[in-house]
């Protein structure tokens, strides 16, 4: 009669080790530190372009605030169809020979209290769809090669620029992908253009320890 019981008793205690298991990872803390890399390129018209940009990029979400601060840096140069679309005279010494004539810079990016929101409706959608996660919204400080960036300082008035982050992922990937938006009317678009520029969601951790644990 003892030996009957013992297989219902270990089953019993199997089943309740995963329902333990599965409420463990339901109540996981959402991760609050996120980080990536952006590689796109601005369209070709209205910005002097088209620009080429590849760069990395962070956000921390600051507990219940409902705020986040949000930092990029970037290299920008013009790609290979500018080269071909401006050619230089004369043709012995093309641009493409000349890497200095591509306009190489950089750019460092940062918003700190920037608004956090679950709506993201206002985020470009993505190709295959993606799920929005969270947006972030705020004032971009923007430098050019350092130096707070022309676009920003005119006629000794430093205007910042409306910034949109989308944070948005799948049914595998929860966080995948990175979306930077500038508001149509913002000083950065004349430079970067109000299309989204494109990245990707590397690590997406509960604290920068964890994220330095995993590597």
């Amino acid at each position: 009669m003892n030996k009957k019981k013992f297989p219902w008793m270990f089953r019993i205690i199997a089943v309740l080790a995963v329902t333990v298991a599965v409420g463990a990872q339901a109540q996981a803390p959402s991760p609050t530190h996120f980080k990536g890399v952006i590689n796109d390129y601005t369209a070709a018209t209205g910005v002097g372009g088209p620009w080429e940009m590849h760069g990395s990029w962070s956000l921390k979400l600051k507990g219940d605030s409902g705020t986040a601060d949000f930092s990029a840096v970037m290299t920008m140069e013009h790609p290979d169809y500018w080269v071909l679309a401006n050619p230089t005279t004369p043709p012995a010494a093309p641009t493409v020979d000349n890497p200095g004539a591509r306009s190489p810079h950089t750019h460092h990016i940062t918003m700190t209290d920037a608004v956090v929101s679950l709506e993201t409706s206002l985020c470009a959608p993505d190709s295959p769809a993606t799920t929005g996660r969270f947006m972030v919204t705020g004032q971009a400080d923007i430098t050019g090669n350092g130096t707070a960036a022309p676009f920003q300082t005119k006629g000794g008035v430093t205007t910042l620029s409306t910034l949109q982050v989308c944070i948005t992922g799948g049914t595998e990937v929860a966080y995948s992908n990175v979306t930077l938006t500038f508001a149509a009317k913002a000083p950065a678009t004349g430079h970067f253009g109000s299309l989204p520029i494109h990245g990707v969601v590397r690590t997406a951790r509960g604290s920068d320890k964890e994220d330095e644990d995993n590597h």
